[in-house]
C-alpha cells in the first residue's frame, strides 16, 4: 500500500520482530558451535587415547578410530582386570572421601553462613589473640616438652575460659561480620601447601595417616570458606519478612533455617556442593602427603601412570574418563539447578 513502509527482507534484516537476521543468526552460531568443539575436543582425545595402543599414540597423532588406527581394550583390560583392586579401592576412596567431605562442608558452612547473614557477631580482638597465644603455647608444650597433646588442650582452653571471664569485661575492641568473611576466604587464598606438612605431622601424631578420616576432615576444613563465601550471598538475598513471619509463629531457629531458608536457598546450594565435591574429588596435592596406599584416591592412581618409561598416556586417559565421568553425570543432572544458581549469584553480584 502507497505510504506504508515496506517490508524489509534478505540475509541481513531479521524475518520478525525479536529473532535474529540469517547473517547474525549463522555468526553466533557458528562462534558457539567452534567454541564447543574446542571444549569438547579434549574429552574426546582422553576418550579416543583410552583405545589405542602405545604405537597409536606416538606422533604423528591419530584422531579417528577405524581410520588412523585400530581400536584396543589394552588399557581398558589393563586398568579392570590386571590392576583390579588397585582400581577400585582409590575409586572408592574417591566417591567416599568426596561425598562426606562435601556434604559436611556444605551442611556447616550453610550454618555459619546462615549466622553471619542474620546475627550480628562481635568478638573481642583481645580474646582472639589470647587464643592464638595459647595455642601456640600449647603447641610448643607438646614439641618441646612431650606434654600429651589432650593435656595440653584442656589446660589451654581451661586457662583461656578463666582468662575470658575474668578480664573479658575490659576487652573493648572487637571485630565484625565482615572481617570474619575476610578471615575466612583468606584462609582459602593461603596455598595448601603452605599448611601440608603441619597437618601431615598432626595426622602423624594421632596415628591417622592413610585414613579416609584423616582425607575427609581435612577435605572439609580447606572447602568450608569456600561454602561460607558463596551461601553468605543467597542468605543475605532472602527476604527477613518470611523468617520473622515464621518466628511469630513459634517457628525455631533451625526449623526456620530447614524448612524455608534452605529450600528457598536450593539452587545456590546445589550449585556451591557441585563446586565443592569437584575440588574435593580432584585434590592431589593434600592426598598426596595425607595417603600412600590404603587411602589413595584416583589423582593419585592417575599420576602413578608416570612411570620409569615416561607417562603411559593410554592408562591415563583410560583413568580420567572412568574419573570424570560421575562429575560429568552430576552436572547434567543438575544443569538447571546451576544455571540459576549462577544467574542468582550474578544478579545479587
Amino acid at each position: 500500500m502507497k505510504g506504508l513502509p515496506q517490508k524489509r527482507t534478505g540475509f541481513f534484516h531479521a524475518r520478525r520482530l525479536g529473532n535474529l537476521s540469517p547473517a547474525a543468526a549463522c555468526l553466533i552460531y557458528g562462534l558457539l558451535g567452534f567454541w564447543t568443539l574446542i571444549v569438547l575436543f579434549p574429552l574426546y582425545w582422553l576418550f579416543v587415547t583410552s583405545f589405542k595402543l602405545p604405537i597409536d599414540v606416538a606422533y604423528p597423532p591419530k584422531y579417528l578410530p577405524f581410520v588412523d588406527f585400530q581400536p584396543s581394550l589394552s588399557a581398558w583390560r589393563y586398568i579392570f582386570v590386571d590392576l583390579g583392586n588397585d582400581t577400585l579401592r582409590p575409586y572408592f576412596n574417591s566417591v567416599v572421601v568426596a561425598t562426606i567431605s562435601t556434604l559436611l562442608a556444605v551442611l556447616t558452612g550453610s550454618m555459619a553462613a546462615y549466622g553471619l547473614s542474620r546475627i550480628e557477631y562481635k568478638p573481642r580482638i583481645a580474646s582472639i589473640l589470647a587464643f592464638i597465644l595459647l595455642l601456640i603455647a600449647a603447641s610448643g608444650a607438646i614439641m618441646f616438652f612431650h606434654v600429651d597433646w589432650r593435656i595440653a588442650a584442656v589446660a589451654a582452653l581451661a586457662i583461656f575460659f578463666l582468662a575470658a571471664r575474668a578480664l573479658g569485661r575490659y576487652w573493648r575492641a572487637h571485630l565484625g561480620n565482615g572481617d570474619i568473611l575476610f578471615w575466612m576466604i583468606s584462609q582459602r587464598i593461603l596455598p595448601p601447601v603452605v599448611a601440608a606438612l603441619p597437618i601431615y605431622v598432626m595426622f602423624q601424631q594421632l596415628g591417622l595417616l592413610d585414613t579416609r578420616f584423616a582425607l575427609i576432615v581435612t577435605y572439609m576444613t580447606v572447602n568450608l570458606p569456600i561454602v561460607v563465601w558463596l551461601m553468605y550471598d543467597f542468605f543475605a538475598g532472602i527476604p527477613r519478612d518470611l523468617e520473622e513471619s515464621a518466628a511469630l509463629d513459634g517457628a525455631s531457629r533451625y526449623r526456620i533455617f530447614l524448612q524455608i531458608v534452605l529450600p528457598l536457598a536450593k539452587p545456590g546450594l546445589i550449585a556451591t556442593s557441585l563446586l565443592v565435591l569437584i575440588l574435593a574429588w580432584n585434590e592431589y596435592l593434600l592426598a598426596l602427603f595425607l595417603s600412600t596406599a590404603n587411602a589413595q584416591t584416583m589423582p593419585i592412581l592417575v599420576a602413578a601412570q608416570n612411570g620409569t618409561r615416561g607417562p603411559q598416556w593410554w592408562y591415563m586417559s583410560a583413568l580420567i574418563v572412568i574419573m570424570i565421568a560421575p562429575v560429568v553425570a552430576l552436572t547434567v543432572a543438575t544443569q538447571k539447578y546451576i544455571a540459576k544458581g549462577l544467574l542468582l549469584g550474578a544478579v545479587k553480584g
